[in-house]
């Protein structure tokens, strides 16, 4: 398996098939940055895409191309901002308190449908780490960077999260 550095710089080099190869590798992980903010699927996968599109545009900018997953989260959070500023503007928003963990994969099991249903419970900041850190497999240092916030903040809320989450699970 290539390293992100390498296919960064076939991409910068003209390789299309390097950055569909970078999609493929971070299309789940994007996809639920977007999901965390946004908490509906069709337009997190606008979210997602218009990040990878955005990526792939500043891809010339990016200074450490082994940071390449770090900074296309932190694109895809402000991507998924975007949209929800747009739709308040345009007084459309609606976020789905009732969240159906199916919405987000049909393909997941039914452990991990249950484990959205409560992940979707639980309050914005923890849900937002949750999602980043389990379900975008990013470390707590980047979770950090991407919802700029500290370490220790993030640490807490998963710790937090964690205690909420075995509650939820018992109700459930």
């Amino acid at each position: 398996m290539l390293s992100d550095a390498v296919l960064v710089k076939a991409v910068l080099e003209g390789d299309r098939d390097a950055f569909c190869e970078l999609v493929k590798r971070y299309e789940r992980s994007v996809r639920a940055v977007c999901m965390s903010i946004l908490r509906e699927e069709h337009s997190a996968r606008d979210a997602a895409q218009d990040a990878f599109v955005k990526a792939y545009e500043k891809l010339s900018k990016l200074k450490d191309a082994k940071l390449f997953g770090s900074w296309l989260a932190i694109i895809a959070r402000r991507s998924a901002l975007d949209i929800l500023k747009q739709k308040a503007k345009d007084k459309h928003v609606e976020l789905h308190e009732n969240f159906q963990a199916k919405a987000v994969d049909k393909q997941l099991d039914e452990n991990t449908q249950e484990l959205l249903k409560a992940v979707v419970r639980l309050p914005k900041a923890q849900r937002q780490v949750v999602m980043l850190r389990y379900f975008g497999s990013h470390t707590v240092k980047e979770v950090a960077n991407i919802s700029e916030r500290s370490v220790g903040t993030v640490t807490k809320q998963l710790s937090r999260a964690h205690k909420h989450l075995k509650l939820i699970m018992k109700e459930l």
